[in-house]
């Protein structure tokens, strides 16, 4: 049984109830404290329960992508496949809701509108859309980094007959393509998976394409029950690895540059990680892949080469090639999606070449002619990282807006929290590795970290937590500094909020590793949360 109507006052407000806002409440219930989370969405899940697009799932192996803070859930829960879809993640979020009675605190179904610092309470007053009003010593975003979908920058979006769909707010129904003539526009992580899909039901499908993605075969299959045994026999350990790895993913580090073995060689390595189906083996296949433009061009060329040999239509293979380096937007694992395009029933067209110019009553108009369609995927995506936070109208001291403070990019200490907003946390925020690791990893992480402030400054008969403005400086100096020493930078992704038309070009995540990232929390608490003024 879920909340419905919220308590006036309360210890903290979570916004969000994904994988982020469930463990919160768990831990901040642990410690006595009175929670009410916040969820637009009708269920649990957040990402999993918005993202319902035909062929949807996650890039990380389910043993790996969980929890972990039970033993006890980590034994008794099932995975079925090694990539698991939506309706698995879902239902293992749900388990978790059930298995730890969180739905009791959770209000469904309801956004929240705004949030203000009050000073003299030393407390947060957060509205939602219904008009509710909670008062709050704590409120943390836990908002999740690609939850707030947009749609793209063009004319007619409204003009259209037919009916619309976009891949983050898909009909729980599903939706019917047999027979359909089908337009979709994106080719990012949503596009790459739904279009093997919605190709085998469609009569024509139409896909627009303004930017190719690499993308892996994630060479997904049911899980072997010895596999399953293995891995819950050596949880303990493996976790372990995983808070110390780069990406929350364990593997064995990279000892030599792609430029220093023979093209042979070199070749092999990257065909073995091609055949394994995993987006972290091929990343660290080599020492230098994310920092050398000349090794990562060696990657590019032999994946080049594997789109032609699955494509083929030459200049098809050849409008799927990426040009900007691998690994510097999210790449994707996928299930047939180069084949796809040997399709009779399957046509790409290249917004490069032909850019799209409007959707009219009948289709896509691109500078070459309209493409009628009976139906439009938007595959576009989302303000990543930052607009699920700006998108709520939080201010903190004085009456100043986040929205505003982070006109010219996210300004944050640690990806936790932002000077002038006292007792604002987030999860996984802009400056933390967040959607450069294994989201779960980097989700308790935070989760651990904030609950353990919050711990602290009641032992210690603290009201307040306020990021400084001097540690913040320093921080996304160091953020940036990490960034420029990488190939980030050099591709228009979202990563750099590149994807929405008059956001500041800045690379968000912290590019520095889970493993490092970790220490330099624990170190900043030890030292009485350093880098935080703490008053009474």
């Amino acid at each position: 049984m879920s909340a419905s109507v919220p308590p006036p006052t309360t210890d903290a407000v979570v916004v969000g109830a994904g994988f982020s806002g469930l463990y919160l409440l768990h831990r901040l219930r642990q410690q006595g404290r009175s929670v009410v989370v916040f969820e637009a969405g009708a269920d649990v899940g957040g990402t999993w329960y918005w993202n319902r697009y035909p062929g949807a799932r996650v890039d990380v192996e389910s043993l790996a992508y969980s929890y972990s803070f039970s033993p006890e859930l980590e034994q008794e829960y099932q995975w079925r496949e090694r990539y698991p879809t939506q309706p698995e993640i879902l239902r293992y979020a749900r388990h978790v809701a059930d298995r730890f009675d969180l739905r009791r605190d959770i209000v469904f179904r309801t956004r929240v509108a705004a949030a203000t610092w009050d000073d003299d309470a030393g407390a947060w007053l957060v509205r939602t859309e219904h008009g509710d009003a909670v008062t709050a010593r704590y409120l943390v975003m836990a908002t999740g980094c690609l939850s707030a979908a947009k749609l793209p920058e063009i004319p007619g979006l409204d003009a259209f007959q037919g009916a619309t769909y976009h891949t983050a707010h898909w009909p729980h129904e599903g939706v019917d393509f047999t027979g359909r003539r089908v337009a979709l526009i994106g080719t990012g992580s949503s596009g790459v998976q739904s279009i093997p899909v919605i190709a085998e039901q469609a009569a024509e499908l139409t896909v627009f394409q303004r930017t190719p993605a690499y993308s892996l075969p994630a060479r997904n299959r049911p899980l072997r029950p010895e596999e399953i045994a293995a891995r819950k026999a050596d949880y303990r350990a493996y976790r372990q690895a995983q808070r110390e790895s780069a990406a929350g993913i364990p593997v064995t580090p990279p000892t030599r540059s792609a430029l220093e073995v023979s093209a042979a060689e070199r070749d092999a390595i990257f065909e073995a990680a091609w055949e394994s189906g995993s987006l972290v083996n091929l990343l660290s296949t080599f020492t230098d892949l994310a920092t050398d433009q000349a090794a990562n061009d060696t990657a590019k060329r032999w994946i080049h080469g594997k789109i032609h040999e699955l494509v083929a239509d030459p200049r098809v293979a050849a409008d799927l090639c990426p040009e900007y380096p691998v690994g510097t937007k999210r790449p994707c694992l996928d299930t047939g999606y180069y084949e796809t395009y040997n399709r009779e029933n399957v046509h790409l067209v290249n917004l490069r070449r032909t850019p799209l110019v409007e959707i009219t009553e009948r289709g896509v108009r691109t500078t070459e002619r309209e493409h009628a369609a009976d139906v439009i995927v938007y595959a576009t995506g989302f303000d990543a990282m930052t607009g699920a936070l700006t998108g709520v109208d939080i201010r903190g001291r004085d009456g100043v807006s986040l929205r505003e403070t982070w006109r010219a990019g996210p300004r944050t200490y640690l990806g936790i929290g932002s000077a002038g907003f006292p007792n604002l946390f987030m999860i996984t925020g802009p400056g933390s590795p967040s959607v450069l690791s294994n989201m779960v990893v980097s989700i308790e992480q935070h989760v651990e970290w904030v609950a353990g402030m919050i711990a602290h400054l009641r032992e210690q008969g603290l009201r307040t937590a306020e990021v400084t403005a001097q540690a913040q400086d320093e921080w996304v100096a160091h953020v940036n500094e990490i960034a420029r020493h990488t190939l980030y930078p050099k591709a228009n992704s979202w990563y750099m909020g590149a994807n929405v038309p008059g956001k500041t070009r800045v690379f968000m995540p912290y590019a520095g590793g889970v493993g490092a990232y970790r220490k330099k929390c624990d170190e900043v608490a030890a030292r009485g949360y350093e880098g935080f003024a703490l008053t009474v």
